[in-house]
């Protein structure tokens, strides 16, 4: 089988949901303590290295922004000197600081990759960890993939277990179990064997957080998810290989990951344990995990492209009555409600997580870039008239969570109808960004900041970094100073 075309297999409830081979925790450490780099496939660790920059570029591109410098401040102020380069950044801060800060900034523009079917931002924690325990260790690039590789696996399968059920209770799968690949990444690195890395898992389950009330009036706090697990897997891993003691059964105990944060009802129904450990080895998740084509929420995407799709056909914005957006009813109360906040997005993030004003604003201005979550664009009348005009409704036959759907019907004024449908997302496994794509991407965002001549340099240090003597050395050039 081609990891290339692998999709992740949903079992269904009639084939078992408990993971065959042992508990969940102890496969994870026998899996990351174990896993040989050669047994990667050469198109998997390519890939990876793809992922990361993809990730590098977009923390370059958030230093642009004012969270950005607020942030480091903070961080700053708690903090002393220390050698892990802050991407796109004056800064060099110690491990787990670091670790936060380059979170941060993966994740601050909403346009790092997504695991589909896991409904997490696995690289945006463990290339963070990894990096962190690189310069503990003084791992080098080779090291350093198989680490992040590690922690992708682990965070994307932990993710598709608890099958899109995180969301519907107002928790960021990204903060949720992204602190456990991060734990696994870090501990690979720091020399961990299984037994330490079992109890470092158990410790993390007691940093594993995430909340979503930044919906609420786009706080910055999403932002800081990434970055918390990437600090929260480097402590665990620490603590573990002292001998630190972690909980037992993390994730299928009593007051375990699944149990604690959906409760014991309806939502612990619908999960799937056997999908936490699927194919470890043999089957790679990380070549189902989604390079974003937009800055915008992923569950938004599929809306995006067909309103895209149409714009041309349809003509201007001033002619059209109504939209009706069908998105998976598992989106709904990220991207769609409150329907009065999601008419008028206050900030960036508002925006990002508005299906409303995005389809309005890829309809008004014929593309969805960053410059369309500017101010200037939130305040664009033409815009705002119309994103009133859009009503969202359930998408029935969508595949959601293998993919995110959309579907845009569009009703002139002299009676005309449109219709597009995207019933698998860009970027989603079988419709990946090319290699090639997600470079041009990475140069987009990386030449917000750097000079021509440096976004060049940076690229081939990640993308040779299998060949790299020191991991550290080949992204301390992301640091300004």
């Amino acid at each position: 089988r081609s990891v290339m075309n692998f999709q992740p297999k949903i079992v269904g409830s009639d084939e078992g949901t408990q993971p065959d081979g042992g508990p969940i925790e102890q496969q994870l450490a026998d899996f990351a303590a174990g896993l040989d780099h050669d047994a990667i496939p050469a198109q998997v660790r390519t890939r990876a290295v793809h992922h990361m920059l993809d990730a590098a570029g977009i923390a370059v591109a958030s230093t642009r922004y004012d969270f950005a410098h607020k942030t480091l401040a903070g961080i700053r102020a708690l903090s002393g000197p220390g050698e892990v380069p802050v991407f796109g950044m004056p800064a060099r801060l110690p491990a787990r600081d670091g670790a936060i800060m380059n979170g941060y900034l993966c994740h601050g523009l909403d346009y790092d990759d997504t695991h589909i079917a896991g409904i997490v931002h696995p690289t945006a924690s463990a290339l963070p960890a990894a990096l962190a325990a690189a310069q503990i260790s003084g791992a080098s690039g080779r090291e350093m993939v198989t680490a992040f590789i590690i922690g992708v696996e682990a965070a994307a399968r932990i993710g598709m277990a608890a099958k899109s059920q995180f969301h519907q209770v107002g928790h960021h799968p990204t903060g949720m179990v992204g602190v456990f690949g991060a734990t696994l990444a870090a501990g690979r690195l720091l020399g961990l064997n299984a037994r330490a890395m079992v109890h470092a898992q158990g410790i993390a389950l007691s940093m594993a957080s995430g909340s979503l009330q930044f919906l609420e009036d786009g706080a910055w706090t999403k932002r800081l998810h990434p970055g918390w697990a990437a600090s929260s897997g480097l402590t665990a891993a620490s603590l573990a290989r002292e001998g630190f003691h972690g909980a037992s059964a993390p994730y299928d105990g009593r007051f375990g990951l699944f149990n604690s944060y959906l409760g014991c009802g309806p939502r612990t129904a619908e999960l799937d344990f056997s999908l936490a450990t699927a194919g470890l080895g043999e089957t790679w998740e990380l070549m189902a995990t989604a390079i974003k084509p937009f800055p915008t929420c992923h569950f938004t995407h599929g809306a995006i492209d067909a309103a895209l799709a149409l714009r041309d056909e349809v003509g201007a914005a001033e002619g059209i009555e109504s939209i009706l957006v069908k998105v998976p009813e598992g989106t709904h109360k990220t991207i769609c409600e409150p329907e009065e906040k999601k008419f008028a997005p206050q900030n960036d993030y508002d925006a990002k997580f508005s299906v409303q004003f995005l389809v309005a604003a890829a309809l008004v201005r014929g593309q969805l870039t960053l410059s369309e979550l500017e101010p200037d664009a939130l305040r664009d009348e033409t815009i705002l008239a119309l994103t009133r005009r859009v009503r969202f409704a359930d998408d029935p036959d969508s595949p959601f969570p293998a993919a995110y759907s959309g579907e845009v019907l569009i009703k002139t004024k002299d009676g005309r109808e449109f219709l597009h449908r995207e019933h698998i997302n860009r970027g989603a496994a079988n419709r990946p960004l090319s290699n090639g794509e997600i470079v041009a991407k990475y140069r987009d965002n990386a030449a917000m900041t750097f000079g021509a001549e440096r976004v060049a340099r940076l690229e081939a240090d990640v993308l040779e970094l299998d060949a790299a003597a020191s991991a550290l050395e080949a992204f301390s050039g992301f640091a300004t100073a």
